[in-house]
């Protein structure tokens, strides 16, 4: 038995030998795929400081209302964009209707029961301007025209607290932007404090970076930066403007904004970055680790594996597998698996697998 599951075992290594010779043929076989190569470099920590962060608008607000009413109708839909005082969310104001014909009545009323009163008051000071009435009576007249004026006065602020309170039944636009999100349609009932829109400010974007505690003293106000927008591959000028000197409530992170210099359309609030914080570059000393980076877009990666392709003997791909650290704007840190100045790929005119015949530009 042990005799024939020897013989099965050779049998195998024998096809999967055949197997190896014959895919290795096959890529001499093929024409060189060119490629571009580069050497790692070798840098030091010591010259930026890098955190990941996202673009948000500098102006945001999520509307409510302070009354609870049924939706009559949602004005606008998500993605549009709305002026400073435009209309946008209407909730049903009939009890508001007869609260405010109320208030107008009760105007009315107390405006001619002052009248009347400053009438007979101006009549009493007269009289007793010519000693036809006495102190007393003045007294009583002058207190009745004040209770007058009072209840005039306190029927006009019912008025207004009614009027103001339509205001809660027609919201409007805090501020001219562009509605990220509705949450609310025509039939819902809207209670106080119920999310009803989000509105973000278009004209100006910033970016909220997360810094840890190690490099939060090395950022000021006013600090130029550089932003990479990882989805588009693209570099902007920024400018750091809010420093946090508290990280409490935001696990151990320091949050820093920064605003940007250019106002593209492309950008959109939510996109992910990586912001690169200039500090002052100091001359390497033995205390100083020197560290390996690759840019981030001659790696590939199989699953948890990280890898990236090499030049080996006669000029063939080889796929090396890496032990990667912190990124640092477009570029990550190797922490093993190349050596400095060796050889890698950084773009190729084919698909690289390893063992492939390449051709170097």
């Amino acid at each position: 038995m042990k005799k024939i599951q020897f013989l099965f075992m050779l049998l195998f290594a024998v096809i999967i030998t055949s197997c190896g010779g014959d895919k290795k043929n096959e890529a001499t076989q093929l024409p060189a795929i060119l490629v571009q190569v580069n050497e790692v470099s070798e840098s030091t920590t010591s010259q930026y400081i890098s955190a990941s962060g996202t673009v948000e608008a500098e102006n945001s607000a999520t509307l409510s209302t302070r009354m609870m009413g049924f939706v009559n109708k949602v004005h606008v839909k998500t993605g549009q964009e709305v002026r400073d005082g435009q209309l946008v969310v209407s909730i049903n104001n009939t009890d508001l209707q007869a609260k405010k014909a109320q208030a107008e009545a009760g105007v009315l009323q107390a405006a001619a029961g002052f009248n009347n009163a400053k009438k007979d008051y101006d009549r009493f000071v007269n009289l007793f301007q010519q000693q036809s009435a006495t102190q007393k009576e003045l007294d009583d007249m002058t207190s009745r025209f004040e209770m007058a004026k009072a209840g005039l006065e306190g029927a006009k602020q019912v008025k207004k607290e009614v009027l103001a309170q339509f205001s809660y039944a027609n919201i409007t636009a805090p501020f001219s932007g562009i509605v990220t999100n509705t949450f609310v349609k025509e039939g819902d009932m809207a209670n106080p404090g119920m999310p009803l829109l989000s509105v973000e400010g278009i004209s100006k974007l910033q970016v909220k970076a997360m810094v840890s505690e190690g490099n939060i003293t090395a950022i000021k106000n006013g600090m130029p930066v550089k932003v990479l927008l990882k989805s588009m591959n693209k570099e902007v000028d920024g400018k750091v403007s809010e420093v946090s000197l508290s990280a409490k409530n935001t696990g151990g992170q320091y949050v820093v904004k920064i605003n940007l210099d250019e106002n593209d359309a492309s950008i959109l609030s939510g996109m992910f970055v990586n912001v690169q914080f200039p500090v002052e570059k100091v001359a390497a000393s033995a205390n100083q680790n020197e560290v390996l980076l690759v840019p981030e877009s001659a790696l590939v990666t199989y699953g948890q594996l990280t890898g990236i392709y090499t030049i080996g003997n006669e000029n063939t791909a080889i796929l090396r597998w890496l032990r990667t650290g912190k990124t640092y704007g477009n570029q990550v840190e190797v922490l093993s698996g190349l050596t400095a100045d060796e050889k890698y790929i950084i773009s190729a005119e084919g698909k690289l697998f390893n063992g492939a015949k390449v051709a170097i530009k």
